[in-house]
């Protein structure tokens, strides 16, 4: 299992070679406090790298998901339509947004190990 991070605060973990799960950080989360809203993107649709695949909603405001890397998604959280909270109680476990089919690994390997995250978030 490896996870990896975007700029953008969402977080890509790569179980298997079928599909990578996709979420926001602890930081993203913290920064838009009570999430209330997800629109998620629709299942069977491509998309590239850094293009707009959601909005995430919170008591405070309202945040672009982008895609962290190019591929099809496969699949929804539905329990987090259901239960928006999730993305706060447990944005890096049953909190996920959805399941991507990565068209290009070496996307993959440029986003920042959590090192690196670590290292960003101090800049902030």
């Amino acid at each position: 299992m490896t996870t990896k991070f975007s700029a953008d605060h969402e977080w890509i973990n790569i179980e298997d070679h079928e599909a990578a799960v996709v979420g926001i950080t602890l930081h993203a989360q913290d920064a838009l406090g009570d999430v209330v809203f997800v629109d998620l993107p629709e299942v069977g649709r491509s998309y590239k790298k850094g293009d707009v695949a959601g909005v995430v909603e919170s008591v405070k405001a309202a945040a672009d998901l982008y895609m962290p890397v190019s591929g099809e998604v496969v699949e929804i959280n539905e329990a987090l339509k259901a239960d928006p909270a999730l993305a706060n109680t447990d944005p890096m476990g049953h909190g996920w947004f959805f399941k991507v089919r990565v068209a290009d690994m070496g996307e993959f390997d440029q986003l920042m190990d959590p090192p690196a995250y670590d290292a960003l978030l101090k800049t902030l």
